[in-house]
This record gives C-alpha cells, structure tokens and sequence, in this order.
C-alpha cells in the first residue's frame, strides 16, 4: 500500500485529540498544551485533558477547538456516581466532550444489564456534549468481546466508540479497529464515529487507520466529526511530515 504522508498528516491533524492525561498534570502543562494545539499548519480538533483542567483549557482555546476530559478513568469501574460526577464537573466547566471508560471488567464478568445502564445514565448525564466511549479493546481478548462492547457504547447513543485510555499494555490496533468500525457500519448510525488511541505516534500508523474508515465508513468520516485519533506524541510527526521533512516516529502498528 503506497500512503501519501501528507495527506494522512493533514487529516491526522485535523482530527486530532490532543492529550494530556498525566497524574502529575500542571496548570502550566495545559497551557502548553493549549498553545501547541494551534499549530502553524491548523488548529487540531480538540484537546483531551483531566476534568481539573476542563475551565482552563476552554479559556484558552478559540471555539473552533473543542474541550475534552475524561470520566471513570482510567480504570473503568463499575461506579456509576463517580463517572457522573466526573460528567457534571466536566459540563459545568464548560467542556464539550466527555471520554468516558466503559466498565470494561464488568462486562468481561458478563454483567451486561449493569454495563448498558452506565453507559446509558452517562448519555444521559452528559447531554448535549459530545460522548465517546473508551472500551479498552486491547484488555477485552477476543474480537466477539470487542464487538459486543462496541455495540452496547452505539446502543447507548455513543457518538464515538474508542480504542483504549493508552493506559495499558496493549492500545490501538488495527485487529481491534477493523471490528470496531464493522460494528458502526453494521449499525446504520450515519453520525457515529471511531477513535483511535493509545500507542498512535507516526503518520504512518494513522495513515492505516484513515485507510481503515475509509474502506469501511466511506470518505465522507474521514473528518472530525467521525474520526478521530488520541495521542501526545502523534504532533510532533504531524509538524514533521507538513514541514517537508522525514516521519520522526516509528510505527508501532503499521
């Protein structure tokens, strides 16, 4: 396959979840981050910072990028008080996208029932905001269990369905994402999108993910509406690539 690195880059960009999801986290880590979101090549699509962080973060960005935090993370608990609360903090500061974790343990334990009333009283909390849901694909083991848990988050009114926290050791792969975005297309949600996390640092690796929705969800969710990519690092091949100059990033997946 012949990927055009420019290309991928300027979607990548376009598209990108700028993160910073650190337990050691700053007030002046977030400025930076702010500022590095608006790059001399386009703003990207939102950044991704604790909920602490949310007020900070919207201050500091034109509208155009939005705000995203994170609620019942990383771990995923079954504890449906702490990801509202975690929602109300992220709305009340004035986020516009939450990133929450599905219980991913409890449905490996087969509560079903219980995992689709959390994801359920979440959509509901987190209304008019935009949702995605994190089923950390890389911990579930088997693809029926990733399609299961990409079913439940679209069955919930997810609007993204993503890979992982990039907190465990095994993050986006392409095995999990060809599952994931045959369930949304299996699904006829005409909205709904996917997002790649954890371990996405190259171009390259995007450029397999973009190729990925394309063939399944068509050209027209190749934009930040419908794709989406998580990282820190992925920038700073993202500049590389659109300044002219070699990929800095080895890919880790493709």
């Amino acid at each position: 396959m012949t990927i055009d690195l420019q290309s991928a880059a300027r979607t990548a960009l376009a598209c990108l979840d700028l993160t910073s999801l650190n337990d050691a986290d700053t007030p002046a880590d977030i400025a930076t981050l702010c500022q590095r979101a608006q790059t001399a090549y386009g703003p990207v699509a939102a950044v991704c910072v604790w909920p602490r962080f949310v007020a900070q973060a919207r201050a500091a960005l034109p509208a155009a990028i939005k705000v995203a935090a994170v609620a019942d993370f990383p771990d995923g608990a079954l504890d449906l008080p702490r990801a509202l609360a975690d929602v109300a903090e992220i709305a009340q500061a004035g986020g516009d996208e939450v990133d929450v974790v599905l219980p991913w343990r409890a449905l490996l334990a087969d509560k079903v029932t219980e995992v689709s009333e959390f994801l359920a009283e979440v959509r509901h909390a987190s209304r008019p905001l935009t949702l995605k849901v994190i089923i950390e694909s890389g911990e579930l083991g088997t693809a029926q269990r990733i399609a299961q848990a990409t079913r439940l988050a679209l069955a919930a009114g997810a609007d993204f369905v993503k890979t992982s926290t990039g907190k465990t050791p095994t993050g986006a792969t392409p095995e999990a994402a060809a599952v994931m975005l045959k369930e949304i297309a299996a699904s006829g949600l005409p909205a709904a999108g996917f997002k790649a996390s954890g371990g996405v640092r190259s171009v390259a690796d995007a450029a397999g993910y973009i190729a990925q929705t394309e063939a399944t969800l068509g050209a027209d969710a190749l934009s930040p509406q419908r794709l989406r990519f998580g990282a820190s690092g992925l920038l700073t091949d993202i500049e590389s690539v659109l300044s002219g100059a070699e990929s800095v990033a080895s890919t880790a997946a493709y």
